[in-house]
């Protein structure tokens, strides 16, 4: 064979390996394309799974720096502007008495409200988030639980009896916060409510209208060069109701002795428990001043139940 036909031979067997390879390789790159898609879609499920563990060990960490249990308020910058979800939202009462509004108060600023309940009233969560502060102080706020919620807010409530939470607990709209009470530097039963942003107080008002029970709106667009004089136009239209002394009736909007449709009566507010260690249901019963068959109709248990240390128990 002539050096120039094995020239030739040599020549078109490379050119066939290229061409081969060519093919293979767009093979391997058509059956990777599936994989790669794959491994984006875990990689973004992944990604929105420590995002959302993230939100629920510091709700609204955008808007704060960290995350401690050592103070109440820090103020800090407020943003420019920060669009607040109201949607979801659960009244921390239903009373639509507002006793004391937002504002200058006996010479000092009074950075909350204060809403007429009664000694163990349920007070409840008004957004989801996670519970900052459980504290006691006997000069100021009395019992008092601080949340931090996904949307940014945080929320105190003040002047309780019993607080039925801890801290560093996830918590949703609606559930149990605490007892309503009169602990603390206050003069009578009630609730002092208070809406922060970045620790800094804002008129709770510009986001509840407690007299008709229910938020303003879906949202509401905080704008730092206009939200005070927005506070005092909303305290105006939803603020202050009276004083004094308040039926249920004039509390919750609702007659002690109206039947509903079914012929029943409006059911009494009703209150909680938080088990504690070695306590049984026939303990709870006896302390709460009720029955093991109406504590277990309520929560809709058995009377074998096993009780859990720090589990919510309905008792009236």
């Amino acid at each position: 064979m002539s050096f120039i036909n094995t020239k030739k031979i040599l020549f078109a067997f490379v050119n066939l390996f290229v061409v081969v390879s060519s093919v293979s390789a767009q093979d391997m790159l058509a059956r990777q394309a599936p994989v790669d898609r794959k491994m984006k879609a875990v990689d973004t499920l992944t990604l929105k799974r420590l995002i959302n563990r993230e939100q629920a060990l510091s709700p609204a960490a955008e808007l704060y720096e960290d995350w401690n249990n050592k103070y109440a308020h820090k103020a800090t910058e407020l943003p420019d502007s920060f669009k607040i979800n109201l949607r979801n939202f659960c009244m921390p009462t239903p009373s639509r008495v507002i006793t004391s509004n937002f504002g200058p108060r006996w010479g000092r600023q009074h950075k909350g409200l204060d809403l007429k309940v009664y000694i163990g009233d349920t007070i409840r969560a008004a957004f989801s988030g996670r519970v900052r502060i459980v504290r006691y102080e006997a000069r100021g706020y009395g019992h008092y639980v601080v949340i931090r919620h996904n949307n940014g807010l945080e929320t105190t409530y003040a002047h309780m009896s019993k607080s039925l939470v801890e801290e560093n607990q996830p918590i949703k709209a609606g559930e149990v916060v605490g007892l309503g009470g009169n602990t603390g530097r206050s003069t009578g039963s009630h609730l002092h409510f208070e809406t922060r942003l970045c620790g800094v107080a804002l008129d709770p008002t510009l986001f509840f209208d407690f007299r008709n029970q229910d938020v303003v709106g879906d949202y509401y667009m905080f704008r730092r060069d206009t939200y005070q004089q927005e506070g005092r136009e909303a305290s105006a239209l939803r603020g202050k109701t009276g004083n004094g002394s308040y039926t249920r009736e004039q509390v919750t909007g609702k007659p002690e002795d109206a039947e509903s449709t079914d012929g029943e009566q409006y059911a009494e507010n009703p209150r909680y428990h938080k088990v504690r260690r070695g306590e049984t249901l026939s303990s709870i019963a006896k302390k709460r001043g009720t029955t093991i068959e109406n504590i277990c109709r309520l929560n809709r248990i058995g009377k074998v139940k096993r009780l859990k240390v720090g589990q919510i128990l309905r008792f009236s």
